[in-house]
């Protein structure tokens, strides 16, 4: 094992999971993904300050409010639809839909209630309001090429496959 320790551009190589606030898992990553540690990686500040300074083998726990983590649910985006609506594909809880605005950016929202004919899809992100605790796994610390530095050589989680993506709504 490595006796790196996580400092600012070094790769870091990881898996997590992450428990909501009834102590549920939500999410299991057992394949390692990876990010470059003090850059433009996405990581969630709260967790990456807490990752710095620990080395392969160890295991962080980080708990996210939802201002840390996925924020506050916005009223927004949910609406009620008549299911008459929608397609088939659309007619069952979690289903899946990206909506396109105006300005080209894409969200996906998802089926959450079915009742008297009508569907509610929410926007919001599954675990937005709640506070979560995010177990962090260290496999490796080692020092980021200078490709990987450069963006020509990607990090992070593996793309997910194009034909699980949910369909765009125009």
């Amino acid at each position: 094992m490595s006796e790196m320790a996580i400092d600012k551009g070094k790769l870091v190589e990881f898996t997590y999971s992450i428990t909501d606030d009834r102590g549920a898992v939500v999410e299991q990553i057992d394949l390692p993904v990876n990010y470059i540690h003090g850059g433009d990686s996405g990581m969630y500040v709260k967790i990456e300050n807490a990752i710095e300074g620990h080395k392969a083998g160890e295991t962080v726990s980080v708990s996210l409010t939802p201002e840390d983590g996925f924020g506050m649910p916005d009223p927004k985006l949910i609406f009620t639809d008549d299911l008459d609506n929608v397609p088939k594909e659309f007619h069952h809880i979690g289903a899946e839909a990206e909506f396109k605005n105006d300005e080209g950016e894409t969200k996906t929202f998802r089926v959450t209630e079915i009742k008297d004919g009508k569907f509610t899809m929410d926007g919001n992100h599954p675990l937005a309001g709640q506070t979560i605790e995010f177990s962090v796994n260290i496999l490796q610390v080692r020092e980021a090429t200078e490709e990987e530095l450069s963006g020509k050589i990607p990090t992070g989680q593996a793309v997910k496959n194009p034909s699980s993506k949910p369909p765009t709504i125009n």
